[in-house]
């Protein structure tokens, strides 16, 4: 088993945001101001571009250290459990000289019988709510950090939010900074390992120290690992009370499907339930709480498929996806109803206002009622 001692560190920051002026490309993309124009502008700040994240200082700058400079040797003895040897492959981490976008970098890690990749990178809504990311990032199998920490870990992937105050809080135009980890295939059924769970926690957690020592921001995020629950496992459930909500059943009378459902354990940004055995589970349901990541699916609200509009907030529904963020006292919350079959249209329309109504009353949103088109 991994040496998980090797990879422990502690606490958070805060500063104000840096709003997009009305000119940048993804304002112009947003807008009426299309193809053309923004294609002018997208000309004129090229060649302003991008810079080598503070070259030449920090701890991103250590010699001899992998992924820039945060794992040593004995970093990745206990990320590949054992003195095996390891390449690296990594692209230095570049940003916006104006920062009007986010860091980006990734690092390959290889053994001969492991990879691990590591990504720093900012959420946005074009992959990140779309993509693979929330389908492997924000699955059930990923047990939040808590602590107040935006983040999840699992043996397979784990990612963690830069903390506002140190790149600026996020505006409405992506989300946040966020450092992840993936250790080999997206795994969906397997029980989850929680040494090895402890191993990826702590590599985004010394990843994140990094990025705030290396941009001269107070602090350090602590180790997480201790506090975080067990790990979930499939459950049975009750045929009036689907994936734990409480009223919430398939429509039409039908046998009881007998999917153990696999639902996210802890308290934390997000509560996901998969229903299936496959990579691509049959049926989704996903409550998003915590606002800025809530805040990459408003995109998807507003533009997934036929518009749903209520006072509270915005949705849409298609056949493989419904989707409603509502507006509530701690800020923006996505529910979330997704069939990767594309054959449950009609559990999709059904299931979507019952949800909203469940999930919105059990995290204390109020009485929401979406109508179908």
């Amino acid at each position: 088993m991994p040496d998980t001692d090797a990879l422990a560190a502690a606490s958070e920051p805060a500063a104000p945001p840096v709003p997009r002026p009305w000119w940048h490309p993804r304002r112009l993309l947003r807008g009426r101001l299309r193809p053309v124009v923004a294609a002018a502008v997208a000309g004129v700040l090229a060649g302003t571009g991008v810079t080598a994240w503070q070259t030449g200082t920090g701890p991103f700058a250590e010699s001899g250290n992998h992924c820039w400079g945060a794992f040593g040797e004995s970093e990745l003895k206990t990320l590949f459990g054992g003195s095996a040897e390891v390449t690296a492959t990594e692209l230095p981490i570049w940003q916006d000289k104006r920062g009007f976008d986010g860091p980006t970098g990734t690092c390959r890690l290889t053994s001969a019988s492991s990879k691990l990749t590591v990504r720093l990178h900012t959420l946005d809504a074009t992959y990140a709510a779309t993509g693979p990311w929330a389908d492997e990032f924000l699955g059930p199998r990923l047990t939040p950090l808590g602590g107040g920490l935006l983040g999840m870990a699992s043996d397979t992937r784990a990612w963690l939010a830069v903390p506002d105050g140190c790149l600026g809080a996020p505006d409405e135009f992506e989300g946040s900074t966020v450092v992840d980890i993936a250790r080999g295939a997206h795994d969906p059924d397997g029980d989850v390992v929680t040494e090895w769970r402890a191993v990826l926690a702590r590599g985004v957690v010394r990843l994140i120290n990094h990025v705030l020592a290396d941009q001269g921001c107070d602090g350090t995020v602590a180790d997480p690992v201790k506090g975080m629950p067990a790990p979930p496992e499939h459950s049975d459930e009750e045929p009036d009370a689907l994936c734990g909500v409480k009223g919430l059943r398939l429509p039409g009378k039908r046998e009881y499907e007998d999917y153990r459902p696999l639902v996210t354990r802890g308290e934390g940004p997000v509560r996901t339930c998969d229903r299936g055995r496959s990579s691509r589970p049959s049926l989704r349901l996903m409550t998003v709480t915590d606002p800025r990541l809530a805040q990459i699916f408003g995109d998807l609200a507003r533009n997934g498929g036929t518009r749903l509009r209520h006072a509270r907030g915005d949705g849409s529904i298609r056949p493989d996806l419904g989707i409603f963020q509502a507006e509530c006292q701690t800020g923006d919350v996505t529910f979330l109803v997704k069939s990767d079959d594309g054959e449950r249209a009609d559990d999709v329309a059904a299931l979507l206002p019952d949800f909203v109504a469940a999930e919105a009353d059990r995290i204390g949103c109020g009485t929401i009622r979406v109508s179908l088109p």
